[in-house]
């Protein structure tokens, strides 16, 4: 909103698109000649017959689901250049002749589309699924949060607890205090059960050439575990800066 009208002047649609090189462009957009709702996008992409599903692969409304695609549309990738098995794994293995793109998706009552960030991102706390986007959101209300990323941790009771990592504003300092308002907020607005078990203040956060955050990789360099492909990655130096616990063996067995 403060985009629309201070930079806009509240006269210039902000226009949404997301996709993919795999999707052969885009699956969800914006139209100017429909209302767009803050940080959403008004149609899917014509061509393509987007929805959103539950896990037993039912479509749902006003419900967080799996991003996925019913028909083929034009451009659509056809497989991966020599490793077809990855491309099926990739995209078609979750539901039988579904494409999934891999994003958390919801799409309200009047045709509304909102994207909640990567499914295997995914926390699962005390048996509630949350997306980090959410936990990232609340924190972002802080003052002095410049930007943050949230990660699930192994706990022995709840599963999953989450756990966030801050990097601040120039002349905001880390503090314990700082890192319990956080907390505290995130609590706040999401519920007691889902308060960061930890706030860590990082100078940088692993991310790949268009800034997209490698959560999977700061969990997995957090909790000392073999990170995987890191080929993506812009900044590996941000890495040896994440802080490491041994929460992976809280959990029995």
């Amino acid at each position: 909103m403060w985009l629309f009208n201070e930079v806009g002047n509240g006269r210039r649609p902000i226009i949404n698109y997301s996709g993919g090189t795999e999707a052969a462009g885009g699956l969800l957009g914006c139209t100017v000649f429909r209302p767009i709702k803050p940080c959403g996008f008004n149609t899917a992409v014509p061509g393509v017959e987007t929805v959103a599903l539950d896990e037993s692969g039912k479509p749902v409304v006003n419900a967080v689901g799996e991003l996925a695609v019913l028909n083929a549309w034009p451009g659509m990738t056809n497989g991966f250049w020599q490793d077809p098995q990855r491309y099926l794994d990739s995209y078609w293995s979750r539901f039988d002749n579904v494409w999934v793109h891999g994003d958390w998706a919801m799409r309200d009552g009047e045709g509304h589309w909102y994207l909640l960030g990567r499914s295997d991102d995914t926390l699962k706390i005390a048996g509630k699924r949350l997306g980090p986007a959410e936990v990232e959101a609340a924190a972002g209300q802080c003052e002095g949060v410049k930007e943050s990323a949230a990660v699930g941790v192994p706990h022995a009771t709840k599963g999953e607890t989450p756990v966030l990592f801050v990097v601040l504003l120039p002349g905001f300092e880390p503090s314990a205090k700082r890192g319990s308002t956080i907390a505290d907020r995130v609590a706040e607005a999401l519920g007691k059960p889902l308060r960061p078990q930890e706030v860590y203040f990082v100078p940088d956060l692993p991310r790949t050439r268009n800034a997209k955050i490698m959560r999977r990789v700061l969990r997995a360099v957090h909790l000392g575990q073999e990170p995987g492909d890191l080929s993506g990655l812009e900044n590996p130096s941000a890495l040896a800066l994440i802080p490491r616990t041994n929460a992976a063996s809280d959990v029995p067995g």
